[in-house]
């Protein structure tokens, strides 16, 4: 019989994390892991062919094999470009400075 390990799943969400600790085989990969947890079937916004995943904030692939205690997240897409971001904040922090 396969031992045991205790992996922990996130998913956050603008207005809540969605957290979920499950057991799964040793030698389990992650995409096994987000599957088991029916993470997918409660947010079917998921796409594991779009969103990336990480382990403790460090993107990984899918068939990464888990460890005891490990962390996945799942990433979401990211709304704005955060170059871009910067950008226009710095423009308009130069326009104010500007007017003034």
């Amino acid at each position: 019989m396969a031992e045991l390990i205790t992996v922990e799943l996130i998913y956050p969400l603008p207005t809540e994390q969605e957290l979920i600790t499950i057991k799964v085989k040793t030698g389990c990969q992650v995409k096994q892991a987000i599957v088991a947890s029916g993470i997918l079937d409660k947010y079917p916004d998921i796409d594991l062919a779009k969103n990336k995943v990480g382990i403790f904030s460090k993107v990984c692939k899918l068939n990464e094999t888990l460890r005891e205690g490990d962390r996945i997240e799942i990433y979401r897409p990211l709304i704005a470009d955060p170059k871009e971001a910067r950008k226009k904040k710095a423009s308009l922090q130069k326009e104010k400075i500007n007017k003034n």
